[in-house]
């Protein structure tokens, strides 16, 4: 009789369990794909599988990514024409510059008081202006003397005092780097100007800082200069956006003895090996300052990655350098009297407010686009 226990060397049991196993994954796989949770969230990941843009693109017969190529090198063509044309927008900043300048140098001379301002330059029309005609028309001429005589035992003061100390008090984006003992060395602060690189020359600008004579350090003016590319990259062209600062540089600060505000000195105790005496020295350690923005880090340029802080720190500088260039410098009237700052806070509520859809008839639609785009 033969022996059945045994199916090509495999004992019959193990069979018998391997099947059963088999039946009962199969009637789990049923039930599972019956469950319409399931089948829906399996459609949706192929779905999400085979619509993605590279996926379709693999798709596509050779002739037609062949063409596809053709596409990219015209796109990468259209990336060089984009940087000459901001080239030529950089040499049209610097024309203009050259216009707003002398409005500028008024500016600094009101600041410091070098000059007073006539009648008319001073005359400036309030919202409220026919308000405060009415409530003035209605004071008794006893409360105008007297605010005429208060008036005349004001104090007057030369220029406007503090002001650049006074927008860099208001812009949170400088108050962060401004500690104590820095606020006495920027309220002797006159000036910032931009300066742009002149004629063929790589593309960058100055800021310049100038200071009226002071206790803290020797020069008149400190700079920083900020260097820009306006070149798409050979390894990713297609991220070209327009210039970017690619490195800064700053200045040596010729501080007055005792007078250096980026150091600080502390006291150290040194314990020796051999004699178990121990001594007290004194050694100077960097310390946070507004002043440390003239000793900026270097963008690495010699193929070393710069570490994850350095390059947050190198960022933040260079927004730093392009929010002076692009908004203190020629506002500046503005973030001291914090209009433009109330303007930028408006404007951000704006953009994450919530859209509103607009709905109407054919006419009342085209009105909707008039007030929402100006331009159409």
């Amino acid at each position: 009789m033969a022996d059945n226990s045994f199916s090509d060397g495999v004992p019959s049991d193990s069979v018998e369990t391997a099947k059963n196993a088999s039946g009962d994954a199969e009637k789990l796989t049923d039930q599972v794909m019956q469950n319409p949770q399931v089948l829906a969230a399996l459609q949706e990941r192929l779905d999400n599988v085979s619509h993605t843009p590279s996926s379709y693109i693999e798709t596509l017969p050779k002739a037609v990514k062949r063409r596809i190529n053709a596409l990219k090198q015209l796109q990468v063509r259209c990336a060089h024409i984009e940087a000459k044309f901001y080239e030529e927008v950089h040499d049209l900043e610097r024309k203009y510059a050259a216009l707003y300048q002398p409005l500028f140098d008024k500016r600094r001379e009101f600041i410091t008081g070098d000059v007073e301002p006539t009648d008319a330059e001073s005359e400036w029309h309030s919202e409220n202006e026919e308000e405060e005609e009415l409530a003035g028309d209605m004071k008794s001429k006893v409360v105008i003397a007297e605010k005429e005589a208060a008036a005349a035992e004001e104090p007057n003061p030369k220029g406007i005092p503090e002001f650049w100390f006074t927008i860099f008090r208001n812009v949170d984006m400088l108050s962060e780097l401004v500690q104590e003992y820095d606020e006495p060395i920027l309220k002797h602060l006159q000036d910032i100007k931009v300066k742009f690189s002149d004629p063929g020359q790589p593309m960058s600008f100055v800021l310049e800082f100038h200071f009226e004579p002071n206790d803290y350090f020797t020069n008149s003016v400190l700079t920083k200069t900020y260097k820009m590319k306006s070149e798409p990259d050979k390894a990713d062209p297609f991220s070209f956006e327009g210039p970017e600062i690619v490195d800064c540089e700053g200045c040596t600060i010729d501080w007055k003895k005792g007078k250096n505000v980026t150091v600080k000195t502390i006291k150290k105790k040194q314990k020796h090996k051999g004699r178990g005496t121990v001594r007290t020295i004194t050694k100077q350690v960097p310390n946070e300052s507004f002043f440390n923005f003239f000793s900026p880090l270097k963008a690495s340029g010699d193929g070393e990655s710069l570490d994850e802080d350095s390059e947050f720190t190198l960022a933040s500088d260079f927004e730093i350098g392009h929010f002076f260039r692009e908004r203190i410098v020629p506002r500046a009237v503005l973030y001291f009297t914090g209009e433009a700052i109330e303007d930028d806070d408006n404007f951000e509520e704006g953009e994450e407010g919530e859209e509103e859809e607009l709905e109407g008839d054919e006419e009342g639609e085209d009105e909707d686009d008039a007030e929402i785009n100006p331009k159409v």
